[in-house]
């Protein structure tokens, strides 16, 4: 046997020189291709249909959720009293365009401003779904509709809030952060940005100022109130009633006056006795006609004016030599003055929402009316039955 082993390594050794290397190789492709052909009979007998290599997926972003065609809505057709306000339900669900995202609004605010729209104090057309902001999930995305996607939570400033379904721009839109609740959103979205930037910009509150807040327990006063004393100023509260006194003094006012009560009629003379008969730095007056004169007495010399509502009707036109005698500054700002570019708007956004996760700043909702109470809501909110903010549950 041994013999044997070592006549065939003679043999090979005699074979395998490097000049037969080419050769060997020719016959092991040879019988490699002839084996794959073998095979690939054998394979034809069991799979006669084989399935042609795909392409792989190519993942696109969804751009659309399930919609449905019609939603519950409230529509103003002509300018009135809260009777105007027709709850429907079956209004068409709009069709998101070129820069705006679809919403399905889970909350919606109501702001003092859309009663303006709804009298036609505001000019605007109609029909016309009220409601200035909301918050929700994003179900659809329009044409060219960048820097969102469909699921994400936002919150939203625009047009047509009344409704469970918004065509929101997306330039005014912008996710909120996780342990931040819709309705704390809600509650201090509009009304929170218009009060960064009046006391940021329209007059920068410094800390020490003396502050005169009109409506101070309102949506946008409640808030107002906490930013000024997050500042240092000290702060002079008017509110109507008890109970709406003593949630501004829990704010930390400094001084709150009632101005249903008979000593706080003369709520000029009160303001000037807390300030040592000198007046206040800035008013911020969001309550117009009935406060306007006195506004003006109570602020002091070469102090500045700030007018950003109207809830018992517009400043009527001013005789610039008003102003004169103590060179008095005023203003008539709007939100939408301060947060024209993307930059602007995360500027104060970023700044509200750390605010509120912090803890700094602290929301009070009156209420959350059902969508088909909205006749309601803006009875409250036009008799000042409210105390914080009311929102809608589309």
């Amino acid at each position: 046997m041994r013999g044997c082993d070592d006549k065939l390594k003679l043999l090979m050794q005699s074979f395998l020189t490097p000049r037969s290397f080419p050769t060997l190789l020719c016959i092991a492709m040879s019988f490699a291709f002839r084996s794959s052909l073998r095979l690939a009979a054998i394979r034809s007998q069991f799979l006669p249909s084989i399935i042609p290599l795909q392409r792989p997926f190519s993942f696109s972003p969804i751009r659309t959720m399930s919609v449905p065609t019609n939603m519950k809505a409230v529509v103003v057709e002509q300018t009135g009293g809260p009777e105007v306000l027709q709850y429907k339900t079956s209004w068409p669900v709009p069709t998101p365009q070129e820069g705006q995202l679809l919403v399905r609004n889970n909350i919606s605010g109501v702001n003092y401003i859309d009663t303006y729209f709804r009298t036609g104090l505001y000019a605007s057309p109609k029909p016309e779904i009220l409601g200035r902001e909301g918050a929700g999930t994003v179900v659809a995305l329009g044409p060219n509709t960048s820097g969102f996607k469909v699921g994400d939570r936002v919150a939203w400033l625009g047009t047509s809030g009344y409704a469970e379904y918004t065509a929101a721009p997306a330039a005014k839109a912008v996710k909120i952060p996780e342990g931040v609740s819709d309705e704390d959103v809600m509650a201090s979205f509009l009304s929170g940005l218009t009060v960064l930037s009046l006391a940021k910009e329209t007059y920068a509150v410094q800390k020490g100022d003396w502050v005169l807040v009109h409506a101070a327990a309102g949506g946008a006063g409640f808030l107002m109130t906490q930013v000024l004393k997050n500042i240092g100023a000290k702060v002079i509260g008017t509110a109507g009633g008890p109970e709406k006194c003593a949630l501004v003094k829990s704010l930390g006012a400094d001084v709150v006056i009632d101005y249903r009560s008979e000593e706080g009629k003369d709520w000029v003379k009160l303001v000037k006795e807390a300030t040592g008969g000198r007046g206040v730095d800035v008013v911020y007056d969001s309550v117009g006609k009935d406060t306007w004169e006195g506004s003006l007495e109570a602020v002091k010399r070469k102090g500045t004016i700030v007018w950003f509502g109207n809830a018992s009707g517009p400043v009527p036109p001013i005789s610039l030599p008003t102003l004169s005698p103590k060179c008095v500054k005023i203003a008539r700002p709007t939100l939408f003055g301060y947060i024209e570019t993307r930059e602007e708007f995360e500027y104060y956004t970023n700044e509200l929402f750390s605010l509120l996760q912090s803890g700094q700043l602290k929301v009070k909702i009156h209420k959350v009316y059902p969508l088909e109470d909205i006749i309601q809501v803006h009875k409250d909110l036009e008799g000042r039955k409210t105390t914080g903010k009311p929102l809608l549950k589309p």
